[in-house]
């Protein structure tokens, strides 16, 4: 005999001679209709149609409830609305927001094929986990996990979403890399020590070019800050100088990417380069009158004092050339704090200040998308047990970063919100609570009437109509 489960109630503290009840009962009721925004990036930009299109589907086209797209597009909204686990989609699956912005011709659900799914609009969290541990040899025999991405493709597209985005290309192009930790808590493949770090982790490498992401390679940790970088660097200046043969091109790296194999690319191939030089005695010697008077400036002032200077400068083994440096004497309250930094550009196109101050400075920008791709978007949420199917929650993530930031370029422009991170436009964008009803002919959508956010949902709103749409 079945038995009725009733639903949960929650018994607050009364209001005066009322009683405060709460419970899931709601219907169809969503608290991310500002996901809408999102759906409206993405009709305009395709950044999701043409990510799913670098999968290969070997499933039985008879017996697919879930077209690759839809699958697709539910994970990386949900990323995006803040939904980092696969777990949470055992839910969401009843939304019916969410089979709207997959793309779903019934948003309820009520067309699933197993009466038992009927309700639930889109894939669970074993059907999302099958997506995911595909493995590169999958095929049409494969018993459960026969989706298989294509990496070459998805990393040409992050290239390929930059140069869409631009009628005229930006000059010059300054390409921005980075390595960074992702710390790891089981015995995922690919996990070591990093003494750095001290942490089991990944190494994670990143290009960006401003706000935009090129380049998102997930690598164990045992390996130098700059293995592989230069293929990488190969494979999209390539790409770009395909679109815009004549572009000028700058590589911006922090010492970890002062090596001579990139160097000696970048000038055999027209890239110009700005890199950071760790310190060493002969470099300190070289400015050692320089760091005497700033410390003399400061013993005398109190106040932090710097001098620039510059030289030509070559190691006794592993540089295959003279090299242009700017050094940086400074003296602060903490003591001596002399920087140098490498570069191919001569002094007639940038002296040595402003190529410190504010070209090699301005990478610190890079790394304020990086904690903004890790915190708010969960990128290091690579706890599978291979690397490639964490570097595909890599890729999700990517990709979700791109549609929040073609939301930020496209719909915030112009407003008070032009520059908020993605954590502030999920909370005061997105989430907003609204009831859904569905008709023949319509789906309605009716917003919190007391959001504060109204006003600036209407201006991104007109903002994206403006937009030309894709797809």
């Amino acid at each position: 005999m079945s038995t009725e489960c009733t639903q949960e109630r929650f018994d607050f503290h009364p209001l005066n001679h009322r009683d405060v009840v709460a419970r899931f009962d709601g219907g169809e009721i969503t608290s991310d209709a500002g996901a809408l925004l999102l759906r409206e990036v993405e009709r305009r930009t395709g950044i999701l149609r043409q990510f799913s299109s670098c999968f290969t589907d070997y499933r039985d086209p008879e017996r697919i409830e879930h077209s690759v797209f839809e699958l697709v597009a539910q994970r990386i909204y949900g990323l995006a609305l803040g939904y980092e686990d696969l777990n949470d989609h055992d839910r969401l699956r009843h939304d019916p927001l969410m089979g709207l912005l997959a793309g779903k011709s019934d948003p309820l659900g009520a067309d699933r094929r197993c009466v038992k799914d009927r309700g639930c609009v889109v894939a669970g969290k074993s059907t999302l986990n099958r997506f995911e541990l595909t493995p590169s040899d999958a095929g049409s025999s494969a018993r459960y996990k026969k989706i298989v991405m294509n990496e070459a493709a998805i990393d040409d597209l992050l290239v390929d979403l930059f140069l869409q985005a631009h009628r005229k290309p930006p000059e010059p192009i300054v390409l921005d890399l980075d390595a960074t930790d992702d710390l790891v808590h089981g015995n995922q493949e690919g996990r070591f020590f990093h003494g750095y770090f001290g942490n089991y982790c990944y190494l994670p490498l990143y290009i960006f070019s401003g706000e935009f992401l090129l380049c998102a390679r997930l690598r164990p940790s045992n390996i130098d800050a700059s293995a592989g970088a230069r293929e990488e660097l190969e494979r999209i200046v390539g790409r770009i100088r395909a679109t815009w043969p004549t572009v000028p091109i700058v590589i911006r790296g922090d010492s970890g990417f002062c090596r001579d194999e990139i160097m000696t690319w970048c000038e055999e191939n027209g890239v110009d380069y700005v890199l950071g030089l760790a310190r060493n005695a002969r470099l300190v010697r070289a400015i050692g009158g320089e760091l005497h008077r700033v410390k003399a400036v400061f013993e005398q002032t109190g106040v932090a004092s710097r001098i620039f200077s510059e030289f030509f400068y070559r190691t006794k083994k592993s540089w295959s050339g003279s090299r242009r440096v700017v050094a940086k004497a400074e003296h602060l309250s903490k003591g001596s704090n002399p920087r140098f930094v490498v570069t191919s550009l001569p002094r007639e196109a940038m002296e040595g200040r402003p190529l410190y101050e504010d070209v090699y400075c301005a990478r610190g920008e890079m790394e304020n998308r990086i904690k903004e791709q890790q915190l708010a978007l969960f990128a290091d949420r690579t706890s599978t047990a291979h690397l490639r199917s964490n570097q595909l929650r890599l890729y999700l993530s990517s990709f979700a970063y791109g549609l929040m930031q073609a939301l930020r370029r496209l719909g915030l422009s112009g407003t008070e919100m032009a520059k908020a991170q993605c954590q502030t436009i999920r909370l005061k964008l997105l989430k907003i609570g609204a009831q859904i009803r569905i008709t023949v002919r319509k789906v309605w959508i009716s917003l919190s009437s007391g959001h504060p956010g109204a006003a600036l949902f209407g201006a991104v709103y007109r903002n994206l109509q403006a937009v030309v749409l894709r797809c």
